[in-house]
């Protein structure tokens, strides 16, 4: 008798619970995810660092919906090869785009939110992430859209006294 009240129990849940869940719509690509997409496609890159240039490849494609940028970088730093990937989206609740950014050469991620700036072309993002010597570390990330063809990027840790000190800056050309 008590495995049929359960029983009756669940399937009364589920009635009830169901059209909630389904009346529950869907987040939709805005003018934010518009912004984002803009970027998709194929970049030469050329990375700045500690007074060193390398060079590298980064792919961006719209996935998930059309809710998700996601990135794919591949390169060099200091004659090792690097790999990176992001997923950059609008969070509609927070009115804040928020990505994050995983790579090869640390086991934690690089957590980010901020605005865009439509009179520069702008997105500044701070969050934590790995700092060089695998402590958390705060970061500021600079994304200026130049032209169609080309963006700027910068990222710096800021510092206890919050001041920002430049950690690299990667210059992106669209390939043809």
């Amino acid at each position: 008798m008590r495995t049929v009240r359960l029983s009756l129990i669940a399937c009364a849940a589920g009635v009830l619970l169901v059209p909630a869940a389904v009346a529950q719509e869907l987040p939709k690509p805005g003018p934010e995810h518009e912004r984002l997409k803009k970027a998709e496609g194929t970049w030469d890159a050329t990375v700045n660092m500690g007074g060193q240039e390398s060079k590298g490849t980064m792919t961006y494609k719209m996935d998930l919906g059309g809710l998700w940028l996601v990135s794919e970088f591949e390169g060099e730093f200091g004659g090792m090869k690097f790999k990176g990937r992001g997923l950059d989206t609008y969070d509609a609740a927070k009115k804040k785009y928020v990505g994050i950014w995983v790579d090869s050469f640390s086991t934690s991620p690089l957590m980010l939110e901020g605005t865009y700036d439509a009179g520069t072309k702008t997105r500044t993002m701070t969050g934590e992430g790995p700092g060089m010597e695998g402590a958390q570390t705060k970061y500021k990330t600079v994304l200026q859209e130049k032209d169609d063809g080309t963006m700027v990027f910068t990222i710096s840790s800021v510092g206890k006294d919050a001041k920002d000190a430049p950690v690299m800056t990667i210059t992106y050309r669209r390939k043809k």
